[in-house]
C-alpha cells in the first residue's frame, strides 16, 4: 500500500493509504492526523456520499461499520466488498480551510474454478488431443497454466474476453498434445494464477486414456523345466484395452501333440527333450498385434535349479572351512605334545650319572631302593 498523502509540516493534514480487497472480502479505511483541534474527521465514498462523520453513521449501509474514532483518527470497515465499491474515497477534516486526503480502493474479481473441455473419448497412441481451459470472473484477467502430472506445459497464449454485464474477464487457453502409451491415465491439469488466490487454490484435472498395442512377454511357471514333469508358460500382454486373442506357435515347427493351448497359457503335461525350441505368442487387443518369444530347454530329471546349486555351493564352502580349521588345530596340538615329550627324569634313572662305571650304572638303573637294602648288614 502506498501512502497517498504526507503530513509534511502541517499536523492537521489527514493521511490515508490505498487499499486492495477481493470480492466478498473486507477492506479497512483509516484516516489520521498528527494533532487535534477538536475538528471532526469524515469519510466519503466514490459518489461523495458521507459514510461517517466522526462516530456518526451518515449512510445506511450495514456493510460499512465504524472501527475506531478519536480526535486524531477515523477508521471504518467495508464488508462483503463488491466490484462497485472500487474507486476513490475521501477523508476530510473541517478546519479553515478544509483539508482532504484520498484513498483508492482496488477490488479484485475472484476467478471461477477453471473448466476443461474438448476431451470426449479415448485417444489412440500417436494421436492428438486438444483441450480448452476456461475461467470467468477475474479482475484483472487471470492467467491459466497447464500441467501434466505436476509438470508445467506450454499452451497457446491466453484469450481474454470482457464480460458484458460486469467489469470482469473470461480467460481461455488451449493445449494440444500428441499422446503416447506413457500418457495413459495421465492427469492434465489447469490452474488459475491470480492475485486474489493462493497458489494452487483453484485447479481442475482431466484424466487421459490412450489406446495402444500390447507389449508381450512370456513367463514360465518356474525356471527349471525338467523332463517328465508338467510345465506351463503364460503369455502376458500389457495394452489398452487388454488383449482378447492369443495365438501360440512353435518357431520352425508345429506345436507338440502333448502341448495344450488355454488362451494365454501353454501347458505341457509331460516334458520331453523333443519339446525344446522357441515358442511364439501373438497377442491382439483390437488396436494392434504384438509377439513375444520364449526359448524352452528341457533339463534332465535330476537337474537342480540354479538357486539350489547356489545353496549347495554355500554349504560346501562352509564345511570346507570348518574342516580346515580342525586340521590346523590338530597340527598345532601335535607339535606342542612332541616338544614337551621326555623333558623329565623318571625315578628309575636317578643315580646313573653318579655311577663310577657302566656296570654300576646299570645296576643302579635297575635297582633303586632294593640296591640300598642289599647294602644292609645283618649280625647274628
Amino acid at each position: 500500500n502506498a501512502i497517498s498523502q504526507s503530513v509534511y509540516d502541517d499536523p492537521l493534514q489527514p493521511v490515508t493509504q490505498d487499499e486492495t480487497a477481493s470480492v466478498g472480502g473486507m477492506v479497512t479505511l483509516t484516516c489520521r492526523v498528527a494533532a487535534s483541534d477538536n475538528s471532526s474527521l469524515q469519510w466519503s465514498n466514490t459518489a461523495q456520499q458521507t459514510l461517517y462523520f466522526g462516530e456518526k453513521r451518515a449512510l445506511r449501509d450495514n456493510r460499512i461499520q465504524l472501527n475506531r474514532s478519536t480526535g486524531t483518527e477515523l477508521s471504518i470497515t467495508i464488508g462483503n466488498v463488491q466490484l462497485s465499491d472500487e474507486g476513490e474515497y475521501t477523508c476530510s477534516i473541517f478546519t479553515m480551510p478544509v483539508r482532504t486526503a484520498r484513498a483508492t480502493v482496488t477490488v479484485l474479481g475472484v476467478p471461477d474454478k477453471p473448466q476443461i473441455s474438448g476431451y470426449e473419448d479415448t485417444v489412440q497412441e500417436g494421436g492428438k488431443v486438444t483441450l480448452t481451459c476456461t475461467s470467468s470472473g477475474s479482475k484483472p484477467p487471470a492467467k491459466l497454466r497447464w500441467y501434466r502430472n505436476q509438470e508445467e506445459l506450454t499452451g497457446r497464449p491466453d484469450v481474454v474476453e470482457t464480460n458484458p454485464d460486469e467489469a470482469t474477464y473470461t480467460v481461455i487457453s488451449e493445449l494440444t498434445l500428441t499422446v503416447g502409451r506413457s500418457d495413459d491415465n495421465t492427469l492434465i491439469g489447469c490452474a488459475v494464477d491470480h492475485p486474489s488466490l493462493s497458489p494452487g487454490e483453484k485447479w481442475t484435472e482431466q484424466p487421459i486414456r490412450v489406446l495402444f498395442t500390447p507389449d508381450v512377454t512370456i513367463q514360465p511357471q518356474n525356471d527349471l523345466p525338467r523332463e517328465g514333469e508338467k510345465f506351463i508358460i503364460q503369455c502376458i500382454g500389457n495394452g489398452n484395452p487388454k488383449p482378447t486373442s492369443y495365438v501360440w506357435q512353435k518357431k520352425d515347427g508345429e506345436l507338440p501333440l502333448m502341448a495344450k493351448v488355454d488362451a494365454s497359457f501353454l501347458l505341457f503335461e509331460m516334458l520331453n527333450k523333443s519339446d525344446n525350441g522357441v515358442y511364439l505368442c501373438q497377442a491382439d487387443n483390437g488396436i494392434g498385434k504384438m509377439q513375444g518369444e520364449y526359448t524352452l530347454l528341457v533339463q534332465d530329471p535330476t537337474a537342480m535349479s540354479t538357486s539350489s546349486g547356489v545353496d549347495h555351493a554355500v554349504i560346501g564352502g562352509v564345511v570346507a572351512v570348518i574342516v580346515f580349521i580342525l586340521l590346523c588345530l590338530l597340527i598345532v596340538l601335535g607339535r606342542y605334545l612332541i616338544r614337551h615329550k621326555g623333558t623329565y627324569l623318571t625315578h628309575e634313572a636317578k643315580g646313573c650319572d653318579d655311577a663310577p662305571d657302566a656296570d654300576t650304572a646299570i645296576i643302579n638303573a635297575e635297582g633303586g631302593h632294593s640296591g640300598a637294602e642289599d647294602k644292609k648288614e645283618y649280625f647274628i
